[in-house]
């Protein structure tokens, strides 16, 4: 008699796959087979990392850097990093408060494996980035899903925030700029919403990945800038793939208090050990050579800002969408529910039949939207649109 096999654990059977991915992979899987597809899902730059970051790291392996390292990330880079918020903030860290991780997402994970337990909840303000649920599920949390629709332009607001929160609520994750949206909070909005946060002692996720990328003057605002206490209260995660064009190298950051900094350290030591130790030479210099950084990062700015203001016009022509010009990241979410589909049908049959790769709003938990991420070639977006507003006039007929 054969065995029954054994049951996938919890987790296993309530992960979902990311979408972005799965609509990226589908995408290049067309693109492989002979389609000529027009990928907008894929949250990555399309410039190549920068050179002097590849040759730091091909530096490190030829001088055998190919060891473990300390697993909070080797001294240098840790030290760079408490450099770099003295200069870009004021805060004063440590660099036994810096912990370099495998990736953005692999340090958003650990800030909340670190704060949050069984039964907890966590706000999160939607349109979210796809991964925060599902992190807040694998750490046995619950994720508490406050939508921002584009009638706010995509900001929480400080009477939604003390609407959600309970008792259990343990942590706020907040993103600006912001994937999916692009949206940036200004220090007033900020400030808002940490004044009901410390209200109710919460933890503050600051995701920061996208700091540096913003434009028409909007500027990015550290919630741990506020005070003493909420920079107590707050973890900042951040990484150097998406300013840098290092979506590949794995190289995540979390600055953090230091007992939840300690303890993200034990967790990373039994889980991943460090991040990929030559890499973090190479992340090393896109600090420390910073006149050949910047101009690497105004080049892809320029290029992001043609993008971006190309994208919301032509979208914004086609009859029955709406999109408001984000103001950071690289990404717009128009507004499609006026064609009666589902964003996931709206998407399917738009990659089926025109063969441009969108991820539904759904994803991010707003129900009649689409993302299209600009962070690929002009010429893409060029023909890509056009296949767009096609598609959309073939529904109003």
């Amino acid at each position: 008699m054969s065995l029954a096999p054994a049951p996938l654990s919890t987790w296993a059977r309530n992960i979902s796959p990311s979408p972005t991915l799965a609509v990226d992979a589908k995408a290049k899987a067309l693109a492989a087979a002979g389609e000529d597809v027009c990928g907008f899902a894929a949250g990555e730059p399309d410039f190549d990392t920068p050179e002097h970051i590849k040759e730091a790291c091909i530096a490190a392996l030829k001088a055998g850097k190919t060891k473990y390292a300390p697993t909070p990330g080797i001294e240098p880079l840790r030290q760079a990093l408490a450099d770099k918020y003295l200069a870009d903030y004021g805060l004063k860290f440590a660099p036994s408060q810096v912990i370099v991780s495998p990736g953005g997402k692999f340090s958003c994970y650990l800030a909340i494996l670190a704060t949050c337990s069984p039964g907890d909840e966590v706000i999160i303000p939607a349109p979210y980035w796809v991964s925060y649920p599902e992190m807040v599920k694998l750490a046995g949390a619950k994720p508490v899903m406050v939508l921002a629709d584009d009638t706010t332009g995509f900001r929480l607001t400080p009477a939604q925030l003390e609407a959600a929160i309970t008792p259990r609520t343990r942590l706020l994750v907040l993103n600006s700029p912001s994937n999916p949206t692009g949206a940036v909070y200004t220090r007033a909005e900020m400030e808002a919403l940490v004044a009901v946060a410390m209200k109710h002692n919460l933890y503050i996720l600051s995701d920061e990945i996208y700091e540096h990328l913003t434009y028409d003057g909007a500027k990015h605002v550290a919630p741990a800038t506020f005070s003493k206490d909420v920079e107590a209260r707050t973890i900042i995660v951040s990484g150097f793939a998406k300013t840098y064009a290092m979506t590949g190298w794995r190289l995540g950051t979390i600055v953090a208090p230091a007992p939840i900094a300690k303890a993200i350290a034990e967790l990373q030591s039994q889980t991943t050990s460090n991040a990929t130790t030559f890499a973090q030479w190479g992340a090393l210099a896109a600090l420390k050579e910073k006149e050949k950084t910047q101009a690497a990062l105004a080049q892809m700015l320029v290029a992001f800002d043609r993008r971006r203001k190309f994208l919301h016009a032509e979208l914004n022509k086609i009859d029955g969408v709406r999109c408001l010009l984000a103001e950071g990241a690289f990404y717009l979410f128009p507004n499609i529910s006026s064609f009666g589909l589902s964003s996931e049908v709206f998407c399917t049959q738009l990659l089926d039949q025109k063969k441009v790769a969108a991820v539904h709003g759904s994803a991010f938990g707003a129900e009649g939207y689409l993302r299209l991420s600009y962070a690929t070639s002009d010429e893409i977006i060029q023909k890509g649109v056009t296949r767009l507003a096609e598609f959309c006039a073939g529904l109003r007929k």
